[in-house]
């Protein structure tokens, strides 16, 4: 397995030697591994990996069987290696090759905002997970006005090249719950973390 980093935004924004973005994403990471430890998963997802930096960042809170997947191969052998008591999977989050009920716990973190068709990716984590389904995605428009201060993507008034989609809470709360039961959404800034339970409508689809 390939141990070499693979040529993604994903994996490089983590290499930034920025001290606000490094505090901004420890910050989430402090956000998140309350929320995991809270759920105390049996087994976990993380339904778009991307290098296995969550995996890597919570592995003192990981369950025996953890599971990662990931649309890019590169990334999924990258992940292997970094994390060999894992399983990664090469795989389209709206089109998971898992059973209904599969994993406790499902994570999907950053991945949203990048689908053309993020509904059906939500009814595929709720219809893989058991009980939880955690997410996040950038809150805007904080996410952009972070992005000009920093002077990032100034052409496009600091929208990502790579987001298709965009929620604030109220929006990404609504979108939710087209699935699932919403028990909180929260802010790490520049990003919300929703954490959802599996309700008995998505149980049915």
């Amino acid at each position: 397995m390939s141990t070499r980093p693979p040529d993604t935004t994903n994996y490089a924004k983590f290499q930034t030697r920025n001290p606000l973005a490094r505090l901004l994403f420890d910050r989430f990471y402090k956000a998140l591994r309350q929320v995991v430890a809270d759920l105390g998963p049996e087994s976990l997802l993380d339904a778009g990996c991307g290098e296995g930096e969550t995996l890597e960042r919570l592995s003192d809170l990981m369950p025996r069987e953890v599971h990662g997947l990931d649309c890019n191969p590169a990334c999924v052998e990258f992940a292997a290696a970094r994390l060999p008591a894992c399983r990664f999977h090469t795989g389209d989050v709206c089109r998971m090759d898992f059973p209904d009920g599969r994993f406790d716990t499902v994570l999907c973190l950053e991945v949203l905002e990048h689908l053309a068709d993020p509904v059906r990716a939500m009814r595929e984590l709720a219809r893989v997970s058991r009980r939880h389904i955690v997410v996040s995605v950038p809150n805007e428009p904080v996410f952009r006005l972070t992005n000009l201060a920093r002077g990032r993507y100034l052409r496009r008034w600091g929208d990502h090249p790579e987001h298709c989609q965009h929620w604030n809470r109220a929006s990404l709360t609504e979108f939710l719950a087209g699935a699932t039961d919403v028990a909180s959404v929260r802010s790490s800034y520049p990003w919300l973390i929703a954490v959802c339970r599996k309700s008995a409508s998505a149980s049915r689809t």
